[in-house]
């Protein structure tokens, strides 16, 4: 049985607004070579696809704290929330949700989000306890053929 999931307009718009708090970011990928190391160890990679890594650019020093910030209170006036008077730690952003509304399906599509504007593809989640941890796993599985068919690609995940 494949589980159908909904398109809720207070999802997209969550993932919308995370989104537009990182607005005149552009679109940048790097890969690098992964070391293959000194050959000492048996490497079962074998394909130059193995030795390729990923790294999220950082934010484009043109895009200041200060204009991060007058987006990010743009966006919570417009929610009717109240404004932000700093920036907590560099770009910690909460988002609270009501019990049982989404909130691993919206943070997962607010990951694909991100990575379709600005490219971005490593995410770390972190869940409070063993029990949160095995349906936060369950939630990437069961959704992956779903974003798959939306976003043209599929997510890699893992935990530890």
């Amino acid at each position: 049985m494949k589980l159908q999931f909904k398109h809720q307009k207070f999802q997209a718009d969550v993932a919308k607004a995370v989104v537009d708090v990182f607005a005149e970011q552009p679109y940048l990928i790097t890969s690098y070579m992964i070391d293959r190391g000194s050959g000492q160890y048996e490497q079962t990679l074998t394909d130059r696809e193995d030795f390729t890594g990923w790294v999220n650019q950082p934010v484009v020093p043109e895009l200041s704290d200060k204009i991060i910030l007058e987006q990010l209170q743009k966006i919570q006036r417009t929610n009717q929330i109240a404004p932000s008077s700093k920036l907590e730690g560099r770009y910690n952003l909460t988002i609270e949700m009501e019990t049982g509304v989404g909130k691993t399906y919206t943070y997962i599509k607010t990951m694909y989000e991100l990575n379709k504007h600005y490219g971005w593809s490593k995410f770390i989640v972190v869940v409070p306890s063993v029990a949160i941890r095995e349906g936060v796993y369950k939630s990437f599985q069961d959704t992956q053929e779903h974003f798959s068919e939306e976003y043209g690609k599929k997510i890699r995940f893992f935990y530890i």
